[in-house]
């Protein structure tokens, strides 16, 4: 047998040394790298007006939901738009190889901890100093916000000025940026859309630190993929909001269905008329007794005799919410007006109860609750809640299902139930809708009770929202969730279908390391090993 030479040996020997020498050097470099990514030395050396907190950073690993707590590197709490560039633009020249990922947190009201990120920079948008809210009036009316602002303080601000934002959130306690990256509904979507159907202009961070303005008619691309961009493309910096004139008062309505079909008839009926209320919303009352003389305290019966002999024996009821803003000196005009369009309806006669308030109490009712609950110490509670975008076509199979037989005896908070018109939604955003002209949004929006194992317990209602998707996904009900939430990269591709494509490829033009919002699960950054 014939040996190679004792020279090929020593060749081999030395291209193998030095082959592995690179690897291992290369491999050095790498942990060196992803070591300094995650060392708070080189953000120390960041020039910023505000400053990073690596100590005070637990609250940036809370929110809402209170289910999921990742603990960020630091906090930044920004004096200026440019600190916000700035850290990101650093995060972006670290390359692939850098661990540190960004996250924009407003008021903390995400709930699935799509605000957070585990060992990366969450940036606190409440601390951001620059131009205050700036409102112009004429013809055009709107509003200058800041990212950070809360959409409460908009409405006290616009209404200095007799104007007010057109489209809401029931909530307002919430921040202009955050409701943006989403969408942004409530009873008035119907009619004016979402509130992304309603900005006229955005300063976006991208991904790359860069700090653009962007419009329908400038930047086009990026504007409509951030509205409704689940924070993936850019950070809000500032907002142009439409605006038009602010109604004093509001005349609040309830009335009662038991019958389902009747009930989406009439809701539907409202939205399709030119003439009709400026607030339709509904919800669903599961296992309730002595239901009116709750509403009593706030809500007076059209017929006191017939609302107190009505009985609802525990039945499955739906509620319809109506809302019609007026001024003073317009009262009787109005009464005319809802008297019409209240003949219209098939209600339960005996439950027509009626109430007036001023505009900016009806906007912030939801906050009378909140001070409520927390002096109970049940506003910071697991909150497992589930939003869905439901067709037209199929919310009567999803009600008989979900309604009579998976909550049929069970109801651990509100179940908001209302539709809303395709029309009024902008299909170049990054919102992912159901493919029909009407669609309902349906919120279950329940609390869980620490440590209980009941059905009020959190396990309990994570299984029934699971069901409630299971049932969805079996019965091809073609649902989309709203404010979504997945754990696989697969899972959002089926939740975006076809436009899935364009919303990757906008993510790799404007945040190309995927170094925002990782909280939303929706794409991983990518270490570099070479």
């Amino acid at each position: 047998m014939r040996y190679p030479p004792f020279s090929l040996f020593r060749k081999t020997d030395i291209l193998f040394v030095r082959s592995f020498m690179i690897l291992f050097l290369s491999c050095i470099t790498i942990k060196l790298n992803l070591c300094f990514s995650s060392n708070p030395s080189s953000l120390k050396s960041l020039s910023v007006d505000g400053h990073f907190s690596f100590d005070d950073i637990n609250h940036a690993a809370k929110d809402f939901g209170n289910r999921y707590h990742y603990f960020p590197l630091a906090v930044l709490h920004p004096k200026s738009v440019s600190d916000i560039a700035t850290t990101i633009k650093h995060v972006w020249q670290m390359g692939p190889a850098s661990e540190l990922t960004v996250a924009a947190r407003g008021h903390g009201h995400s709930l699935q901890g799509q605000a957070q990120t585990h060992r990366g920079i969450v940036i606190n948008m409440e601390s951001l100093h620059g131009p205050e809210m700036q409102v112009y009036a004429g013809k055009f009316p709107y509003v200058d916000v800041p990212g950070g602002e809360l959409w409460i303080d908009v409405l006290h601000e616009s209404l200095k000025y007799g104007l007010t934002p057109k489209s809401w959130t029931d909530y307002l306690h919430l921040s202009v940026g955050g409701t943006l990256s989403n969408a942004g509904i409530s009873g008035q979507a119907f009619r004016h859309g979402p509130q992304i159907s309603n900005v006229h202009q955005l300063e976006v961070v991208t991904g790359i630190g860069e700090l653009v303005t962007c419009s329908e008619k400038q930047n086009a691309d990026l504007f409509h993929s951030v509205l409704g961009g689940l924070g993936q493309f850019g950070i809000i910096t500032r907002a142009r909001l439409s605006l038009e004139p602010a109604p004093k008062m509001v005349k609040w309505i309830r009335v009662l269905y038991s019958d389902f079909s009747i009930f989406t008839g009439d809701q539907e009926h409202l939205i399709s008329e030119e003439n009709t209320f400026d607030y339709i919303e509904g919800f669903v009352i599961i296992n309730r007794t002595g239901l009116l003389n709750n509403w009593r305290s706030s809500f007076n019966p059209q017929d006191p005799v017939q609302a107190s002999q009505f009985k609802s024996d525990g039945r499955i009821l739906f509620c319809l919410e109506l809302a019609k803003y007026y001024n003073p000196e317009k009262t009787d005009a109005v009464n005319a007006e809802i008297e019409s369009l209240l003949s219209e309806l098939s209600y339960i006669s005996s439950t027509l109860f009626l109430t007036e308030t001023s505009y900016v109490e009806f906007l912030d009712r939801v906050h009378l609750s909140e001070v409520k609950l927390r002096s109970k110490g049940l506003w910071e509670v697991p909150h497992p809640w589930l939003n869905l975008l439901i067709p037209q076509s199929k919310i009567h199979n999803f009600a008989e299902e979900v309604f009579g037989n998976i909550l049929k005896d069970t109801s651990n908070g509100p179940i908001l139930i209302y539709p809303v018109n395709k029309s009024k939604w902008d299909n170049r955003t990054s919102v992912v809708l159901p493919e029909e002209d009407i669609f309902y949004l349906v919120a279950f929006l329940s609390s869980a009770v620490p440590s209980s194992t009941g059905t009020d317990g959190l396990g309990n209602i994570l299984t029934q929202n699971r069901r409630i998707l299971d049932f969805c996904e079996a019965a091809q009900l073609g649902v989309k969730q709203y404010l979504p939430h997945y754990t696989t990269q697969k899972e959002w591709h089926a939740h975006f279908g076809s436009r899935w494509e364009v919303f990757s490829q906008r993510k790799s033009s404007y945040d190309p390391f995927a170094i925002l919002a990782p909280g939303q699960r929706i794409f991983q950054k990518s270490i570099s090993i070479l």
